[in-house]
């Protein structure tokens, strides 16, 4: 019974400390799935609208290795359901800016509106 009961709260921490990572370390999850074309991961992370938006372009690029991004977060805005990231990759010339949402508990990169502009 002690363990039964021991591994339904580990399940439960592990599970809790996924849902609970920051909206920097979803994008670059996001960015790193997309470039090495991991798409389970890239749709873990991102909202269906953006899935299906990141898909489309993903085989205009080379496939690169996730440890070679080089992610670095320049600027990071968040409130409580709306976060903005600013990051630099190895993949890209010039910085990127992600949109993220909370979406079942976890952030997700999403859509930026058309006229909608971010903090940065």
């Amino acid at each position: 019974m002690k363990n039964h009961v021991f591994i339904l709260i580990l399940a439960m921490c592990i599970s809790c400390a996924e849902s609970q990572m920051s909206p920097a370390m979803t994008a670059q999850k996001v960015v790193e799935s997309f470039y090495s074309k991991d798409n389970s991961q890239l749709k873990k992370y991102t909202t269906s609208a953006s899935y299906e938006s990141f898909i489309s372009v993903q085989d205009m690029f080379e496939s690169q290795n996730s440890s070679a991004s080089n992610f670095k977060v320049l600027e990071e805005s968040m409130d409580d359901k709306t976060a903005w990231v600013k990051f630099s990759t190895n993949f890209e010339d010039n910085p990127e800016t992600f949109k993220l949402i909370q979406e079942d508990g976890m952030w997700k990169v999403t859509e930026t509106g058309l006229r909608e502009k971010s903090p940065f």
